[in-house]
């Protein structure tokens, strides 16, 4: 007997999924993970920290990016939460004002 075909997860299993939760959609697949714990949250901080003053404000370096922390970005049927996204400001000028960004990021840690 065949196995009967997988159910696709859809944007409304992300919707749903509990607060404590990073929802992602790979291929039709919802990808549930704990929040980051603190030291994780202390290395993207960091590591922000870091981008920001020669990528984002242009001290010490080219500037011209916008930087975000866990932006969620849909590219596609994919829906993805990177620690940090950026974008050089080419592409997306400013911040938008949306539940989610469709627009590919350039950098992604």
């Amino acid at each position: 007997m065949a196995d009967a075909p997988r159910k696709l997860a859809t944007y409304d299993d992300v919707l749903a999924a509990a607060p404590n939760l990073v929802a992602e959609l790979i291929y039709g697949t919802l990808h549930l993970h704990p929040r980051p714990a603190t030291p994780h949250a202390a290395a993207t901080s960091a590591l922000g920290e870091e981008l920001g003053q020669p990528f984002k404000r242009g001290r010490g370096g080219p500037g011209g990016w916008i930087l975000l922390d866990e932006p969620e970005v849909h590219l596609g049927p994919h829906v993805l939460v990177p620690d940090i996204g950026g974008w050089r400001r080419e592409r997306m000028p400013h911040i938008v004002d949306a539940p989610y960004l469709t627009l590919a990021p350039d950098l992604v840690c």
